[in-house]
Parts: structure tokens; C-alpha cells; sequence
């Protein structure tokens, strides 16, 4: 016949725990704020349970035998592993701990998004940070699938709405003939660049940066294309 499993609580482990350490069940109930009846009536229990008696009582107080030393050094064992394990999944639940996969356009991999991970890193030095480089439909493409779990883009997406944040700003800088009639101006108003035929490389951050003066300046193709060997890259917020 197998022998009758013994359910033990958690409680119980904990109860001996501290009834060993002070050495008086007055002190150890103190420490657990529960009454010394209780705690003798617990460790008795428990004492039934194993079949074994766990505490040598005197006047003097009460310190383990030599079956609840051993109890007890498993039992910490126990409590330490269980207490480990909680913290791990709490501090995982509120993104402190785990693995942050973050997709990004490698036009952004510099600058203000550099400093906000050098910052995370500080802050959450257990998060394990992996990085997607993608474009913007495809970045959004595996937040929507779960294959990331964060994505910086640059220009905002309607079906994010409700889940996105701005994080930062940037200008951006325009070069112009030294004729131009904006060329004299410190700013520029996304506006004022509707009419004007505007280059654009056709690769790297090219095609991010087009989405964006397609949503900033109101035109379905604001930019007059040639070719990547002709052209100088434009970096956008």
C-alpha cells in the first residue's frame, strides 16, 4: 500500500519558521500578530501530520529536535523558492522583469530612442531588451500578431489610436538652394512645403519619411523621385 499523501499548508511552513527562529512561541506569535494558542494549536497539527514531533517544549522556550531541524531546513527551502518565484511574476506582470521586444525603423535607431533604452536599461536592468528592425506596416504588422511587443514609428496609425503614445518630437531640417524664397526663414511650416517639389531617397529611412509628409503636408505624392545614387538621406522625427 502507498503511504497517505500530507497536505501541508504554506502557513505551516511559515509558522515554524519563525517558532524557530525567536525560540519562544510567545515572541513568534507576536511577530505573526496572531494569538499563542493558535500558533501552538498549528504546530501540533502539523506535528499530527508528520508523524513527528518538530519542537522540544521547556519553561525555558521551545528549539527544534533533530526531525524539525531537518523539517525546517527543507521548509526554507520551500518558503525561499515560493517567495522567489511570486516576486518574479509580479515584477514580470508590470513589464520589470522578462524579455521587451521592441520593433523599430532603423532611422530611429539613434538619438532620443537610444537614450530611452540606455534609460529603460537603468531603470529595469532585468528586462532582457531584443530589437526588430522593420518597416512601419511591418512593425505594426507583428504588434498586431504578437510577435513584438512595442513598435516606435513616426507617423500615427488610426487603428492604434487608442494604444499609442507620443513619446517625442523632432525637427526636421530641409536643405534648400540658397535662393530659395524659404531659404532665409529659421522655420519652416510643414505647409509652406505643399507646392514645393521635395527629393527623397527611395531606400533606408526614404520611404518612412514620405508617409510622413504625405500626413503632414495633405498630398497623396508630394516628393519628385530620383534615384538613391542622386539623392542625400532627409532624417525625420
Amino acid at each position: 500500500m502507498r503511504p497517505q499523501a500530507v497536505t501541508i499548508e504554506f502557513r505551516d511552513l511559515r509558522w515554524a519558521i519563525v517558532a524557530a527562529q525567536h525560540r519562544s512561541l510567545r515572541q513568534a506569535a507576536e511577530a505573526l500578530n496572531i494569538r499563542q494558542s493558535t500558533l501552538s494549536r498549528g504546530l501540533r497539527d502539523l506535528e499530527y501530520k508528520l508523524g513527528a514531533t518538530l519542537f522540544e517544549r521547556t519553561n525555558g522556550g521551545s528549539r527544534p529536535t533533530t526531525e524539525g531541524q531537518e523539517f525546517l531546513d527543507a521548509a526554507r527551502r520551500i518558503v525561499e523558492e515560493t517567495e522567489t518565484i511570486a516576486t518574479r511574476l509580479k515584477t514580470r506582470s508590470r513589464g520589470e522583469s522578462g524579455r521587451l521586444t521592441i520593433g523599430v525603423h532603423t532611422s530611429l535607431s539613434a538619438g532620443n530612442l537610444r537614450a530611452t533604452l540606455i534609460e529603460h536599461r537603468s531603470r529595469f536592468p532585468d528586462v532582457e531588451a531584443h530589437l526588430v528592425d522593420g518597416s512601419s506596416d511591418h512593425l505594426i504588422s507583428d504588434l498586431a500578431s504578437a510577435a513584438i511587443d512595442v513598435a516606435f514609428v513616426v507617423e500615427d496609425n488610426p487603428r492604434w489610436h487608442d494604444k499609442s503614445l507620443s513619446v517625442w518630437s523632432e525637427r526636421v531640417a530641409v536643405a534648400l538652394p540658397d535662393r530659395h524664397v524659404l531659404a532665409s526663414r529659421d522655420i519652416v511650416h510643414w505647409s509652406e512645403l505643399r507646392h514645393e517639389p521635395l527629393l527623397l531617397p527611395q531606400r533606408g529611412p526614404g520611404p518612412e519619411f514620405l508617409k510622413l509628409l504625405v500626413a503632414k503636408v495633405g498630398c497623396s505624392d508630394p516628393c519628385r523621385r530620383l534615384s538613391p545614387s542622386l539623392t542625400h538621406p532627409t532624417r525625420g522625427r
